[in-house]
């Protein structure tokens, strides 16, 4: 147990340290903080200048709410919780398999780094969009899952900042998910992940947008804004009742797998969820939601 504690501590010093350095600008090729500012920005000024629903506010419903989101989840929340319980059940995970004289590459199916780096990031990025495709749609499918990722779908108007309005409990559904399928392909390192993590950072702020792009014969790869309202839709049809366009960077899996909804401009369609008008607009009621025992 001590080796645990002594985990959480060290873990904690040494997030709380590499943040001072990303706010300082100590970081370079991989400073989330600055990245995600910098990503926001422009995206923003893309939503002035080429305006879908032009009499949205620039500073739409909840636009304060969600900005306050953006920073909690991308940095305090690892602070918080994340760094602390990813890095004590990869501990405790490396000795349960070391009981049994194992450690994690024995589980590598082949080492990224042996491949050329396009073709490494490539599968890096596939793997990651599919397996956190399907956990979205475990958010949708799951009632107890659901309930917290009402907090996502509580928003009415669609811009960049509403991407990372989620409760806490939704990445380490993902993150857990994740760990064993990356475990196993292995090899990948922290600039790749960077690279990747930017990409889809970018496109999920796109989506969230007030944007009116598909991307021409794109659409049929990429997420996109047409196709990503449709699945903020308060509406849904009949036999797709848990949901729609599950797509987080790449649309593909929703083509594939047939769950693809866009049966017209969906520009100014209605957003959210039934009785979300009871749904609480504060964001500590919100992460409170998904515990509390009258819920409609």
């Amino acid at each position: 147990m001590e080796k645990y504690l002594q985990t959480v501590g060290e873990s904690y010093t040494g997030y709380w340290n590499y943040l001072v350095k990303e706010v300082l600008f100590e970081n370079s090729w991989a400073n989330y903080f600055y990245g995600l500012i910098v990503v926001s920005l422009i995206v923003w000024i893309l939503e002035i200048i080429f305006p879908w629903r032009k009499n949205q506010s620039k500073f739409r419903k909840d636009f304060w709410l969600d900005a306050f989101y953006m920073f909690f989840n991308f940095f305090l929340l690892n602070l918080i919780v994340f760094i602390a319980l990813s890095n004590v059940a990869e501990r405790f995970f490396n000795d349960l398999l070391g009981s049994i004289g194992l450690k994690i590459s024995d589980f590598q199916l082949f080492d990224i780094d042996v491949l050329p780096r396009f073709l490494g990031l490539l599968i890096f990025f596939l793997v990651t969009d599919f397996v956190q495709w399907n956990t979205h749609r475990l958010l949708h499918k799951v009632p107890f899952l659901w309930n917290f990722h009402k907090v996502h779908h509580s928003i009415k108007e669609m811009g960049f900042a509403g991407h990372l309005r989620y409760h806490w409990m939704e990445p380490v559904l993902y993150k857990s998910i994740l760990y064993i399928p990356l475990a196993i392909i292995g090899g990948f390192d922290a600039q790749d992940v960077a690279i990747v993590h930017f990409f889809a950072l970018t496109i999920g702020h796109l989506n969230h947008a007030n944007l009116g792009w598909d991307y021409g014969f794109m659409k049929y790869i990429f997420n996109n804004p047409k196709m990503h309202i449709w699945h903020h839709s308060k509406t849904l049809p009949k036999h797709k009742t848990v949901g729609v366009n599950f797509g987080i960077s790449l649309s593909l899996w929703d083509y594939m797998f047939k769950t693809d909804h866009i049966p017209s401009n969906g520009r100014d369609i209605e957003l959210g969820f039934e009785n979300d008008e009871q749904f609480p607009n504060n964001f500590i009621a919100q992460e409170l939601y998904p515990l509390s025992f009258k819920k409609k």
